[in-house]
């Protein structure tokens, strides 16, 4: 007789993208060489299209035809990060789901330290303890971080790092507002999920140009403190009594 084989875990890696042309395939290619050697998981990758301006759009879908394990997914206007974020997890299939920034500065080999953590944790954050970024990006990031942590004690180093990990029973408390992917590690904690931190490699940007400065990171993530630092304290998440219990 033969041996029944464990089925594998399916881990959705969800990436938006905002023309970045250059750097899908790229990055599919690492994803997929990280999880050639990981035989306990499948992989599906989930790309979101943020109603790119250049060639993304196109290099997506002839990547879509041509392997069975990338969806790609096209927005019609241009929305955001947490919008594609969002739309990205809502059509993912995984077990467990990894999310990575579209421009090549997160490093897939990470995925499987982030894999081992969410066998016993529910949510994961990624930390650059040594970024490669622009003296802008270093210091707006640094001043919200702080703000951040001194307002909401989330417990994070480095909430806006765009890899991040969570297992599916996290995906109800993913709320759709613009600046979810910078707070997302404080919704988790007010829905009761354990929470963790992941040091991360990060390189420098080789293809296409940032989306953020000043104005689009550390006003709006100043800004968002408010609305986050309320939600927080106004968020439910009651238990359910379990009906079923002592029914034979």
């Amino acid at each position: 007789m033969a041996e029944s084989k464990t089925p594998l875990t399916l881990v959705s890696v969800v990436v938006p993208f905002y023309n970045e042309e250059d750097n899908v395939e790229p990055l599919h290619e690492r994803i997929v060489a990280v999880f050639a050697s990981l035989p306990d998981y499948d992989v599906e990758c989930v790309f979101v299209n943020d109603g790119s301006t250049d060639n993304t759009r196109a290099v997506l879908d002839r990547l879509s035809q041509t392997t069975d394990n990338l969806r790609a997914l096209h927005l019609i206007h241009n929305c955001g990060q947490s919008a594609a974020l969002v739309t990205g997890l809502r059509h993912a299939r995984g077990d467990y789901l990894i999310t990575l920034d579209g421009d090549l500065q997160n490093d897939p080999q990470d995925i499987p330290n982030f894999l081992e953590l969410l066998k016993t944790t529910d949510f994961v954050c990624g930390y650059r303890k040594q970024r490669h970024d622009n003296r802008i990006r270093l210091l707006s990031s640094r001043i919200a971080n702080t703000v951040r942590n001194w307002v909401l004690h989330d417990g994070l180093n480095d909430a806006s790092c765009g890899i991040k990990g969570l297992r599916r029973k996290c995906l109800p408390h993913v709320i759709a507002f613009n600046g979810i992917h910078r707070f997302m590690g404080v919704v988790m904690r007010a829905a009761g999920m354990t929470t963790a931190e992941c040091v991360v490699t990060h390189h420098p940007r080789l293809h296409g140009v940032s989306k953020y400065g000043i104005n689009n990171r550390l006003w709006r993530g100043l800004y968002d403190l408010v609305g986050v630092a309320w939600l927080r304290r106004r968020y439910v998440n009651p238990d359910i009594e379990d009906h079923d219990a002592g029914i034979f």
